[in-house]
């Protein structure tokens, strides 16, 4: 369950226009980084107050936590692909994505009031 926080000062014209936005991001993250689309959750926010590299230009802050298949060869291969899809979408130039990709480990990741890792060992004894 990849979890994707991404804060933006860009200000879309509408709620419609930033929730198209969302959408067409999530199919973007599923596949770019390798997953089922309906297990992201992703907390997208305006924010007019972000600022990068001391000005208010058009930026975005983006945290990405994805299981199993965070490396530093995939963070590269997902920092090119998410910059260039910021700055097509959002008109962000990619010296203003700042992105973190994060694994916490399944012991980390919380949900259905335990962890990953519990999850995962019940789903192999019962399969």
């Amino acid at each position: 369950m990849p979890l994707i926080w991404l804060t933006t000062n860009v200000k879309l014209e509408s709620d419609d226009a930033f929730r198209t936005f969302v959408c067409d991001f999530r199919q973007f993250a599923a596949q770019t980084i390798g997953k089922d689309e309906n297990a992201f959750i992703i907390d997208c926010q305006y924010n007019p107050f972000l600022t990068c590299r001391g000005g208010f230009e058009p930026s975005v802050l983006v945290q990405t936590m994805s299981l199993y298949n965070t490396n530093p060869e995939n963070s590269i291969l997902w920092s090119k692909a998410f910059s260039d899809f910021f700055e097509e979408k959002l008109g962000v130039p990619p010296d203003r994505a700042v992105l973190a990709f994060l694994d916490a480990g399944p012991d980390f990741i919380g949900m259905k009031g335990t962890t990953a890792s519990v999850i995962r060992a019940n789903a192999a004894k019962q399969g």
